[in-house]
C-alpha cells in the first residue's frame, strides 16, 4: 500500500480534489470583499465621507474594466452606478454585506459537504482495502494476528483518517487563503498593524507545532497501548474457561489495572500538554487585539488612520485567528494521521500476500481435478525456519481414499493443509493432474477441494446458512429489483473502489450441490445431514423451532392434525395423563403462573415472564383483580423457602437450576429482604423490594415446586385475571401475545408446543421418553417428520457455533464440505471429538458416499485406516511409511507401533 497518506489521497481523489480547490480559489475574492465592506459602511454609510450636504449623492456599484487604464491609457467605465443618498448608501452597503455573508456561507457549505463526502468515500475505500487484505493473508499470518486488534484498527483507528482525507489539500489552501487575504487587507489599511499581525502569526506557526511534537509521541503510545488492551480483552473472552478453571481472575484483574494505569498516565500527560498549548495559543491571539486597540487608536488620534479603517482592521483580525488556529490544528492532525496511517498499514502488509487475481470473482473452476496426486520433496518451514515437513514424496490417484496417520507433531496437519492449497511449500512441489496446487486459483482449491479442520468455525446464523456457506462463491441469480442494491449505492461503491457485487443476489451454486435450484436444495441438505449423522439433531432443533403459518399453511394444518392424533394415540395407550392440555376455563397446574395468566406465547419482550412484574398492563390487571398483595405474599413464601434451601449450598448447585426463582448471585439480596420481612413485616419493604417479590410467583409451577401457593381458590382468581388481561390486550395491544386456541396454530409457539398443546405432567415416570416416542410415531404416520427436520435447518447455531456441541460443530463442517461435492475431500482430524463408534459410523458413511472420488483423512485412531485404500505414515515431519493396510501390518514397523499403542 502507498506509505504516504497524501499520495494515497491524491491518487484516489485527484479530480474531486481539484474541483474543491477551484471552489476555494473562487471563494477568496468574495471573502476579501466581505472584509472591505465594514470600512465602507462606517466611512460612507455612517460618517458620510464624500457626501457634501444633506441632499448629496454618491455612485453605488460603479464598474470599470479591469486593467483598462493599462490597456487604453485611461479608465474604461462599464457601468456608471446608481446615485444614492447617505441613508440609501448605508442600506445598500449593508445589504451587500449580508449577501456576501450568505455567499461565503454557501461556499463553506458546499466545500465542507464535498470534503465530507470525499473523506467518507476514501475511508470506505481504505477500510475495504484493509479488510480485503485480511482475506488475502496467508494462513501463517492469520494465525499470528489477534482478531480484536485487527478489528479495532479497521473500525476505530482509521476513523480519524476519514475526517482528514477531505481536508488534506483543500483545508490548508482554504484556511491559508483566508489568512493571507485578511493579512493583505490589514496591510492595505496600515502597514504597521499588518506587520504586527504577521509577526504574531509567524511566531504561533513556529512555536505551537514544536510544543505539540511530544503530544504526537504520546498519542502514538496511547494508540498502541489501547490496541494492546483490545487484544488482551479479546484473549480474556477466548480464554475464559482457562481463566476460571485455574482461578487466575485476580491475576488478570492486576494485568488490566496495569494496562489501564499506563493508558491513564499517557492520557493525563496529553491533557496537560494539550491545554498548556491551548492556553498559550489563546494568549497570543489576544495580545494582537490589545496592540491594535492601543497602536491603532493612537494612529487614529494622530490622523494616520481613519476610524473606518481601524474598525475594518479589527474586524479582519477577528477572523484571522480562526483560520490560523485551524491551520495549526490541521498540521497537528496531519502529523497524527500520518502516524496512524503508517501504523495501520504496516500491520496489513505481510510477506507473501495472496495475489488478488487468484481470488477474482470471474475465475472459473474449470474441469474436475483428475489424474495422479504427486508430492515431490515437499518441505515446509515455519517463520523461524524450523522444518515442519521434510522432503515428503508420494504418488497416489486423486480418486483414492487415503488415510494419513502419525503421532501429534508428526506433520500430519501441515501435510493436509498443503494438500488443500491452504499453505505453500517452502520447497518441493505438489501436483494434481499435472497442475501445481499452490498456483491454482481459489476458484479451484475452494470448489474442487474441501478441507475440514479440527476446530471448524461456524458463522452466526442458521444451520441452513452454514451448510450452504460452501456454495457461495459468486452471484448466480440477480436479485429482484425491489431487493437489490440501488443504482446509487452501486455507483458509490465503484467510486469508493469497492467491488460491484450485490449481497442480495442469489450466491448459491445449486449445480455444484447436485440441485436444480432453490426448490430441491433442501433435499440435498437433508441427504448430507443423514450422511454425517445430524438428522436426529436437526429433528430436535426443529421441534423447538417455529414456522410461519401464512407462508406454510399446509404445514400448520398438518401440525393441527398431529395435535389431534397425539391425543388419540395417548388415550389409546392409556397415557393421556402424561400431557395436561391447555383449557381456556381451567388452570394448568403443570404450567407456570405466567403461562396460565397470559394463556398464550409472548410476542413482545415486555411480556416474557421475567418482565411481567414491571409490565404496566399486567400490574394494572393484578390491581384490578386484587392479586398484587397476594403475589407479594407468595413472593415472600418463595423467597423464604429458597433462602432456607440454599443456605448451605455452594454456588452453581443443581438446585439453583431446578428452583429457577432466584440465582445464586441474587440470593444475598433476597436474604436481606426476608430478614426485613421477619423483623418489620411486608409493609416495611420499599418499592424495589416489593417489585422483586412480585416477580417471583410468575415462574412458580405448582406441580413442580409444590409449595401449596396455588390452590383451587387462587386458581379461580388467576383464571379471572386471565380473562381480564385477554380483554385488555385484544383492545389495546393485540400483537403482544399469541393466545392458545385448541383449533388454531400458535405462530409464536414451537412446533412441539403446538402439537402437545399442554405441559408434561411432573412426577410421571418416563413421561418425557414416552411422549418423545409417541410424538415421533405420529409425525412419521402423518409424513411430517421431514417437515420438522426442515424447520430444524433454521436453528440458530450461535456465535461461532456456540449453541452446538463440539461433535455437532464438526459434523456440520463435514456436511458443509460434502454438500459442494468436491473432487477431493480432506478431513484433518475433524472427527477426533467423537467417540470410536461414532467415528466408525461417520467414516463408513462418508467413504460409501465418496466411492470413486478422492478422500484424504488425517486419523487420530490408526486402526481405522483399514477402511482406506492407501495409508501415509508420518513421523517427525517425514513420510516414514506408505502402502495398503495389509502391507503395513506385515512390513510397516512404525504403523504397527501406532496401532499397538492405540
Amino acid at each position: 500500500m502507498e506509505p504516504n497518506i497524501f499520495r494515497y489521497v491524491w491518487h484516489h481523489s485527484r479530480p474531486e480534489q481539484l474541483f474543491i480547490l477551484l471552489l476555494v480559489i473562487v471563494s477568496l475574492p468574495f471573502y476579501y470583499f466581505s472584509l472591505n465592506l465594514p470600512k465602507q459602511i462606517v466611512n460612507q454609510g455612517i460618517q458620510g465621507q464624500g457626501f457634501d450636504g444633506p441632499g448629496a449623492t454618491q455612485p453605488f456599484f460603479r464598474l470599470h474594466m479591469p486593467f483598462g487604464e493599462s490597456l487604453f491609457g485611461e479608465p474604461v467605465l462599464l457601468f456608471d452606478g446608481l446615485s444614492l443618498a447617505q441613508a440609501d448608501m448605508l442600506t445598500a452597503l449593508s445589504l451587500v454585506f449580508l449577501s456576501l455573508v450568505i455567499v461565503n456561507g454557501l461556499f463553506k457549505f458546499v466545500i465542507n459537504t464535498r470534503k465530507g463526502r470525499l473523506g467518507e468515500r476514501l475511508l470506505r475505500r481504505l477500510r475495504y482495502e484493509l479488510s480485503d487484505r485480511i482475506l488475502r493473508f496467508p494462513l501463517p499470518q492469520i494465525r499470528r494476528v489477534k482478531p480484536s486488534e485487527m478489528a479495532t484498527m479497521i473500525k476505530d483507528e482509521v476513523e480519524p483518517l476519514g475526517g482528514f482525507i477531505g481536508d488534506a489539500f483543500a483545508t490548508p489552501i482554504f484556511l491559508g487563503g483566508q489568512a493571507l487575504t485578511a493579512l493583505a487587507f490589514i496591510m492595505v489599511q496600515s502597514i504597521w498593524l499588518g506587520l504586527v499581525a504577521a509577526a504574531v502569526v509567524l511566531f504561533q506557526a513556529f512555536l505551537i507545532p514544536r510544543l505539540r511534537r511530544r503530544i504526537l509521541v504520546l498519542g502514538r503510545e496511547r494508540q498502541l497501548t489501547a490496541r494492546m488492551l483490545a487484544g488482551r480483552i479479546g484473549e480474556l473472552i477466548d480464554g475464559a474457561i482457562e481463566i476460571h478453571a485455574n482461578d487466575t481472575t485476580n491475576y488478570e484483574r492486576a494485568d488490566l489495572t496495569s494496562r489501564l494505569g499506563r493508558i491513564f498516565r499517557i492520557r493525563y500527560e496529553i491533557y496537560q500538554r494539550k491545554f498548556f498549548v491551548k492556553f498559550l495559543n489563546n494568549l497570543l491571539a489576544q495580545i494582537t487585539p490589545f496592540m491594535f486597540y492601543l497602536g491603532g487608536g493612537l494612529l487614529a488620534i494622530t490622523g494616520h488612520l481613519d476610524i473606518g479603517a481601524l474598525v475594518a482592521v479589527i474586524a479582519a483580525y477577528k477572523d484571522l485567528p480562526a483560520p490560523i488556529k485551524e491551520l495549526i490544528n490541521w498540521d497537528q492532525q496531519r502529523l497524527d494521521v500520518q502516524i496512524k496511517y503508517e501504523q495501520v498499514i504496516e500491520q496489513f502488509q505481510p510477506p507473501a500476500l495472496i495475489d488478488p487475481e487468484r481470488q477474482a470473482v470471474e475465475n472459473d473452476p474449470g474441469a474436475p481435478l483428475e489424474g495422479p496426486l504427486v508430492a515431490s520433496a515437499l518441505s515446509l518451514l515455519d517463520e523461524n525456519d524450523i522444518p515442519l515437513l521434510r522432503s515428503v514424496s508420494f504418488t497416489a490417484e486423486s480418486t483414492q481414499h487415503i488415510a494419513v496417520v502419525g503421532q501429534s507433531g508428526s506433520g500430519m496437519e501441515q501435510l493436509s493443509l498443503l494438500l488443500a492449497g491452504l499453505l505453500e511449500p517452502s520447497s518441493g512441489s505438489l501436483r494434481i493432474g499435472g497442475r501445481d496446487v499452490d498456483a491454482l486459483p481459489a476458484a479451484v482449491t475452494g470448489r474442487r477441494i474441501s478441507y475440514v479442520g479440527q476446530n471448524a468455525y461456524h458463522f452466526t446464523g442458521s444451520l441452513r446458512n452454514n451448510l450452504l456457506y460452501g456454495l457461495k462463491h459468486r452471484p448466480v441469480i440477480a436479485a429482484d429489483p425491489e431487493r437489490s442494491t440501488s443504482a446509487f449505492d452501486k455507483a458509490e461503491s465503484r467510486r469508493s473502489g469497492n467491488p460491484d457485487l450485490d449481497i442480495h443476489d442469489d450466491w448459491i451454486d445449486y449445480h455444484a450441490a447436485g440441485a436444480e435450484g432453490e426448490a430441491d436444495i433442501t433435499e440435498r441438505m437433508l441427504d448430507v445431514l443423514a450422511t454425517v449423522d445430524l438428522v436426529d439433531d436437526a429433528y430436535r432443533f426443529g421441534l423447538t423451532g417455529t414456522i410461519d403459518p401464512v407462508s406454510k399453511p399446509d404445514v400448520a394444518d398438518g401440525i393441527l392434525m398431529a395435535r389431534a392424533a397425539i391425543i388419540e394415540r395417548l388415550a389409546t395407550s392409556g397415557n393421556e395423563d402424561l400431557v395436561i392440555r391447555f383449557e381456556a376455563d381451567a388452570y394448568n397446574f403443570n404450567a407456570s403462573v405466567a403461562e396460565n395468566l397470559l394463556f398464550g406465547t409472548p410476542r413482545r419482550h415486555d411480556f416474557v415472564s421475567e418482565e411481567l412484574a414491571s409490565n404496566e398492563t399486567v400490574r394494572t390487571i393484578l390491581r384490578e383483580a386484587e392479586l398484587t398483595d397476594s403475589f407479594v405474599s407468595m413472593g415472600v413464601t418463595i423467597a423464604k423457602t429458597m433462602v432456607e434451601i440454599f443456605a448451605d449450598l455452594p454456588p452453581g448447585h443443581p438446585f439453583f437450576e431446578q428452583f429457577s426463582f432466584i440465582s445464586d448471585d441474587d440470593l444475598p439480596e433476597f436474604r436481606t429482604i426476608v430478614t426485613r420481612v421477619d423483623n418489620l413485616g411486608v409493609e416495611a419493604l420499599d418499592k424495589a423490594a416489593r417489585q422483586l417479590l412480585l416477580g417471583l410467583p410468575f415462574k412458580y409451577v405448582e406441580a413442580r415446586h409444590r409449595l401449596g401457593l396455588v390452590d383451587e381458590a387462587m386458581a379461580k382468581r388467576l383464571i379471572d385475571a386471565r380473562r381480564r388481561l385477554a380483554e385488555r390486550l385484544e383492545r389495546d395491544c393485540p400483537d403482544a401475545v399469541e393466545f392458545y386456541r385448541a383449533d388454531a396454530y400458535n405462530a409464536a409457539a414451537s412446533l412441539q408446543d403446538n402439537i402437545l398443546f399442554g405441559r408434561l405432567a411432573y412426577g410421571q415416570a418416563q413421561a418425557e421418553e414416552t411422549i418423545g416416542r409417541t410424538l415421533l410415531e405420529v409425525l412419521d404416520d402423518l409424513g411430517l417428520r421431514q417437515t420438522v427436520i426442515e424447520a430444524g435447518l433454521d436453528y440458530n447455531v450461535g456465535i461461532g457455533g456456540g449453541r452446538l456441541s463440539a461433535g455437532q460443530r464438526q459434523k456440520l463442517a463435514i456436511g458443509r464440505a460434502l454438500l459442494k461435492n468436491p473432487d477431493i475431500l480432506i478431513v484433518n482430524e475433524a472427527a477426533s471429538v467423537l467417540d470410536r463408534s461414532s467415528q466408525v459410523r461417520l467414516i463408513d458413511s462418508i467413504l460409501e458416499r465418496r466411492k470413486g472420488r478422492g478422500v484424504i483423512w488425517t486419523l487420530q485412531r490408526p486402526e481405522l485406516a483399514s477402511r482406506f485404500e492407501m495409508i501415509l505414515v508420518m513421523g517427525n515431519g517425514r513420510l516414514v511409511e506408505q502402502g495398503s493396510y495389509q502391507d503395513l501390518q506385515e512390513k510397516g514397523t512404525t504403523f504397527k507401533t501406532l496401532v499397538a499403542a492405540e
